[in-house]
């Protein structure tokens, strides 16, 4: 048996799906491994990734370093941290200086134990090289080596970010929150900005330093955008329904955890009349939601796998909405019900293909529930909106939706990202109209 099959085999998954792999290495994210962080300088060598331009013929760009240092908002999350928006956060929480606030460095830079922190470390770099990849201490030789490839870097430590569900992961554990690290209603309270997140829409934001070609794939892995985004959104439900029931996290005081809640029940202006009904929560006026945009989706997602289980998805989501009106108990005891559904769904999901027909399913499935009423809520309609693009764009490329059918597709796209533009502004019947020319502009 060669390196690689002994690698593969030793994970017991193939290397195209690599599934088991990226959960298994997904337990540990980058922050808390074992490995030390050698600092931003020890990648951005002219000779490494510090290169100002690509190399040409070479299957790796280079220019990673300059592209992250330059183009790259992570490259600056530490800085933020000595503004007034930040300064006023901190004073309102009370914690001193955000700059060393762990509270605050936590996600705004690479926040590893001090012990884990070579000589060339340096915090305030932001969120960093190493912040994603993994501590380069142990898998840095074999990188740099040229005898080994992907698969071998992998086995000495670094982080799988090539694969949805560790990407994931590793994103939300910022952009949502983990057990080590969680972003609070206290701290929106205090200033901080309401968190969104897609894994499809926010990879493709990302300022690339890699370049999806014919050896990428064949080194590394590659799913087509619905894919990335329907694991995204089954991570992204695990992840809140996982905090949702964990008691260190779901109540402050005699209140429940409020970030749980969708924040426009509450924050809009009282002259903007914008409260309309959902068959599927079953909840009246004046009765602040559940966050449901993610399991909105997920239901999309689940449907179109297997309708039986979406319909399951769906009635139980309709519980936990009717039992958050009877108590903290009966809320739990839902949650728990619903994340007993999730389970291997994050599995079925990865195995699923997504190609061809799928993807238009997915796009009518999709239109079908916002005309139905599901996206009155402004994060509702904002996931939907990243999800269209989503499938817009793997149609494009896949060559199912080209020419005046594309262009008409994407005026309407354009439409229904005006309707989200500003969330304190949102109509629920102009973002109606704006997913009825989406259907129209599809069919």
């Amino acid at each position: 048996m060669d390196k690689l099959s002994g690698f593969v085999a030793g994970l017991g998954v193939a290397v195209g799906l690599a599934f088991s792999a990226a959960t298994a290495q997904a337990q540990t994210l980058p922050q808390f491994s074992d490995s030390s962080h050698l600092g931003v300088q020890t990648c951005a060598g002219s000779t490494c990734h510090g290169a100002v331009q690509p190399w040409p013929n070479s299957s790796v760009l280079q220019n990673e370093a300059v592209t992250w240092a330059k183009h790259d908002p992570h490259a600056g999350a530490y800085d933020t941290l000595a503004g007034e928006r930040a300064k006023r956060i901190a004073a309102n929480l009370g914690i001193g200086d955000a700059q060393q606030a762990k509270i605050c460095l936590d996600c705004h830079t690479n926040n590893v134990p001090q012990s884990k922190r070579a000589k060339n470390f340096v915090l305030s770099d932001g969120i960093t090289c190493e912040a994603c990849h993994g501590g380069a201490e142990n898998w840095l030789g074999t990188h740099i080596a040229g005898v080994g490839g992907h698969a071998d870097n992998l086995a000495a430590g670094m982080y799988p970010t090539d694969q949805p569900v560790a990407r994931a992961k590793l994103c939300l554990s910022c952009h949502y929150g983990t057990k080590d690290k969680f972003v609070t209603h206290r701290i929106m309270g205090a200033g901080h900005p309401r968190l969104s997140f897609e894994l499809d829409t926010y990879t493709f934001a990302q300022p690339a330093h890699f370049r999806v070609d014919t050896d990428y794939r064949q080194r590394k892995s590659w799913t087509n955008g619905v894919k990335t985004w329907a694991i995204g959104q089954a991570v992204a439900v695990q992840e809140i329904l996982t905090a949702l029931t964990d008691p260190g996290r779901n109540q402050d005081g005699i209140f429940p955890e409020l970030v749980f809640f969708d924040c426009h029940a509450c924050h809009h202006p009282m002259s903007n009349l914008r409260w309309q009904p959902r068959e599927s929560v079953g909840l009246g006026p004046g009765i602040p939601r559940l966050n449901d945009g993610n399991l909105i989706m997920l239901r999309v997602v689940a449907g179109v796998i297997d309708a039986d289980l979406g319909a399951k998805i769906e009635a139980q989501t309709l519980a936990l909405h009717q039992a958050s009106t009877k108590g903290h108990e009966a809320t739990l005891a839902a949650a728990d019900e619903l994340k007993g559904t999730m389970d291997g769904l994050i599995q079925k999901v990865s195995g699923h293909g997504f190609g061809g027909d799928q993807m238009e399913r997915v796009l009518n499935a999709l239109i079908g529930v916002g005309l139905e009423g599901e996206f009155v809520d402004y994060i509702a309609a904002e996931q939907a909106t990243y999800a269209i693009g989503t499938v817009i764009a793997a149609l494009e490329a896949s060559g199912q939706l080209k020419g005046d059918a594309l262009a008409r597709a994407n005026t309407a796209l354009d439409g229904a990202y005006k309707a989200v533009e500003n969330d304190e502004s949102f109509k629920p019947s102009d973002y109606l109209t704006a997913i009825e020319s989406v259907r129209s502009a599809v069919q």
